[in-house]
């Protein structure tokens, strides 16, 4: 890969972009596009405004690639608590970012930036059966396929299983 990754807080002009990958069908692509969520875009910019999109329960950072000094907003990597001890991570990218391991390098470094700075013991990643290239992006940084969790979501119109895959912290060799 010949451009860097960089993961950093989202800025007030990446804000729009952010907010894109809820409300317009042609930027998260087919596995994240569960219809159009004003209301999700609405709280998106409100907790810019109040904590940048860092949070205690839903976090959000920007997903910078790009030859330094003229990097892109390529989309955002996401994590919440499950559990005490679990985090939840998530990624949508913009299609012209995608395909080339853009993706497995921001999860990567969003594993390493979670062990290194919270007492989280466990990491897990949910996807589609069929998103293949988040699956293979997941093994490649790390995670285990635990598991087929059947009719776990609905997306266009039907119910879609989904995988999970988790990491815990003695695995993680960063």
């Amino acid at each position: 890969m010949a451009e860097s990754v960089r993961l950093r807080p989202v800025t007030e002009s990446d804000l729009e972009q952010v907010v894109r990958l809820v409300w317009d069908p042609s930027a998260p692509g087919e596995f994240q596009w569960f219809g159009f969520r004003m209301d999700r875009a609405r709280e998106i910019e409100r907790r810019w405004h109040e904590d940048g999109l860092i949070g205690d329960e839903l976090s959000f950072l920007v997903v910078a690639a790009g030859e330094a000094g003229s990097e892109a907003c390529a989309g955002w990597v996401s994590w919440r608590r499950e559990r005490a001890t679990t985090f939840e991570i998530g990624i949508a990218l913009f299609p012209e970012h995608r395909g080339r391991g853009i993706g497995t390098e921001a999860q990567r470094q969003l594993v390493d930036y979670l062990f290194a700075t919270t007492p989280v013991h466990r990491i897990q990643a949910g996807t589609e059966t069929g998103n293949i290239a988040e699956q293979r992006a997941l093994e490649r940084v790390g995670f285990r396929r635990e598991g087929v969790l059947r009719g776990a979501g609905i997306r266009a119109g039907q119910w879609r299983d989904g995988v999970m895959y988790g990491l815990v912290r003695d695995d993680w060799s960063g």
